[in-house]
């Protein structure tokens, strides 16, 4: 019997392995008893005969084991088989796609095997947890709509904040993914007016800053940030910032938080940051007339600089929609790639990596002056608070490889 003319049958193999080269030609390797190939090229032959020792292969190179034995069956008939050996290799290519359905088939039932080995998800239990969890989130609702609840003197609702505490917490690490620098410079206690550039179309940018302050300083403290009075104007809006422990930017508010030993944060461009063009991104706008440099003066606050970078690109503002804006008496109505047109859906701010810095204190309480020096003192202090924070921007900006990541 030729190489070229194997058998078919596996009772009558001459001993040698049936398994064909890569140059084509026979296997000259003897075959394992009761099988057609040899240890090398059929490993689990030994294990199903009970002979030889193999290791369990793994399931894709079983397969492609299998693969090629169909294909080298296929080159043997193509040299010059008879029919009656044709017939008889079709029988064989017909034994080996059997072998495979039966290897897909032990492969689905043993996945199916191990999925459910896996803990099933106990559906009641879910429906009763998350019941349970909404049914705490009305109470706490309804508490505050027949006004069962507590604040402080500044209208802090203490419980309400522990609530909203965990999605800050998510949209600061998870979402944006912030990275903040400098906190040993916020003292751990006592007084600091804290002062930040302002963008974003929505003032994302100040509850970073006081989840940073709250998560990551090593003694944890609350900072009050000073909103717009216009915000008092809008229903809820204003009502929620004070129960989430903001206040109202006035001279005199600020004073008094500083005077209690507080942190205070302010946002000197105040609308024109948060409305600028994307085109003018992260450059500053005016300062006003240094409303914040006196009240530190006046309270001997140091002044701590906060740059932000990250913000600027959550809503990117492509125009202002003065027409708008008008009819609803705001101050600008944004237009961006995804509000209004995606409707409530544009209001999502877009993940970008933030990255906010807290400056050296710039120290105010040894400045004396004469009362007829004090709009010169109050000048250069705010162009040296300003300059710092567009320092750091740019800073933070050269580093900054992308906008998402």
């Amino acid at each position: 019997m030729s190489p070229q003319d194997p058998p078919n049958n596996p009772s009558s193999q001459d001993g040698q392995c049936w398994s064909l080269t890569a140059k084509g030609e026979r296997c000259k390797n003897p075959a394992l008893p009761g099988q057609r190939y040899c240890q090398a090229h059929f490993p689990k032959a030994g294990a199903e005969s009970g002979g030889a020792q193999g290791a369990e292969p793994d399931k894709m190179d079983r397969l492609a084991f299998l693969m090629e034995q169909i294909l080298a069956e296929m080159i043997a008939a193509r040299q010059g088989m008879d029919k009656a050996a044709q017939s008889a290799s079709g029988a064989g290519d017909t034994e080996l796609l059997t072998k495979i359905l039966a290897e897909l088939v032990q492969m689905r039932l043993k996945d199916e095997q191990e999925r459910q080995k896996e803990p099933a998800v106990d559906f009641p239990a879910l429906f009763e947890k998350l019941t349970h969890f909404l049914e705490e989130k009305m109470t706490v609702i309804a508490r505050r709509i027949d006004g069962d609840y507590e604040v402080d003197k500044w209208g802090r609702d203490l419980e309400l904040v522990e609530e909203m505490r965990p999605f800050f917490q998510f949209m600061y690490e998870k979402y944006w993914r912030v990275t903040t620098t400098g906190l040993e410079n916020v003292p751990a206690e006592g007084k600091a007016l804290l002062v930040a550039n302002h963008s974003g179309v929505l003032p994302w940018d100040g509850a970073m800053v006081i989840t940073a302050v709250a998560t990551e300083h090593p003694h944890p403290r609350l900072v009050r940030a000073l909103h717009l009075t216009r915000a008092t104007e809008i229903p809820v809006v204003g009502l929620g910032l004070s129960r989430l422990g903001q206040v109202q930017a006035l001279p005199e508010n600020a004073e008094r938080l500083l005077k209690e030993d507080e942190l205070a944060l302010v946002f000197p461009e105040g609308v024109k940051g948060v409305g600028k063009p994307f085109s003018e991104r992260y450059r500053l706008a005016r300062f006003g007339r240094g409303g914040f440099v006196r009240v530190a003066i006046r309270a001997g606050a140091p002044i701590i600089p906060v740059s932000i970078v990250g913000a600027e690109e959550i809503y990117p503002n492509l125009a202002n929609m003065k027409m708008v804006a008008s009819a609803f008496n705001l101050p600008y109505f944004p237009a961006t790639p995804t509000f209004p047109w995606l409707g409530p859906l544009g209001v999502i701010p877009l993940p970008t990596k933030w990255t906010i810095r807290f400056h050296k204190p710039i120290q105010v309480t040894d400045m004396n002056h004469r009362p007829a020096e004090e709009p010169l003192l109050v000048s250069k202090i705010t162009n040296q608070v300003r300059d710092t924070i567009q320092k750091g921007i740019y800073d933070i900006l050269k580093k900054r490889k992308a906008v998402f990541w």
